[in-house]
């Protein structure tokens, strides 16, 4: 679009978003290049404006893709089959490469430590299956029935005490709490 000399700035709009990307990342190698090419250019930033919307001049409507889409003829092959020399190189590779050697007492003190954190993980989750969810439940409904059932006897077993002593009778001396 233009390019101003007195602040070394060259304005340029792409085609497309993506070519502005691409001059945006490759921007410190085409100043480079503009200095070395054009002497006394003192290029020093390009600014790459939002892509021209719309019309195209006829450099760029001959440069326009055909708008059907083609299909490929053959199967499509992303990689070159590996050469002769690269299955020869690994070959010799595989040839010469060491076999691993365990050593027993390693491999028996990795087999107590497997086993050690399998014991840890059972008792620390004893049983994944839901039902003992609704077992556990059920336990402790129970138990804190037992426990109000207890606390009652003992508050109405202290009530009675209370107002026995304040009868005047006297109260035994071997009292059980529970």
């Amino acid at each position: 679009m233009g390019f101003d000399a007195d602040t070394g700035r060259l304005d340029v709009t792409p085609e497309s978003p993506a070519y502005g990307t691409k001059l945006r990342w490759s921007a410190p190698k085409l100043i480079e290049a503009a200095n070395t090419t054009v002497r006394g250019a003192n290029m020093r930033t390009l600014n790459v404006l939002s892509p021209a919307p719309g019309k195209a001049g006829p450099a760029t409507a001959a440069a326009a893709p055909d708008p059907r889409p083609t299909m490929p003829v053959g199967p499509v092959h992303t990689r070159a089959p590996a050469s002769d020399g690269y299955h020869q190189a690994l070959a010799a590779h595989q040839a010469t490469r060491p076999e691993r050697h365990v050593d027993p007492t390693i491999a028996q003190a990795i087999e107590a430590q497997t086993h050690a954190l399998r014991e840890l993980s059972r008792r620390a989750f004893p049983d994944p299956d839901p039902d003992s969810i609704e077992n556990t439940r059920a336990k402790r409904r129970r138990d804190a029935k037992a426990t109000h059932a207890q606390a009652l006897r003992r508050a109405r077993a202290e009530r009675a005490q209370r107002g026995s002593t304040a009868a005047g009778v006297q109260a035994p001396s071997d009292r059980r709490t529970a």
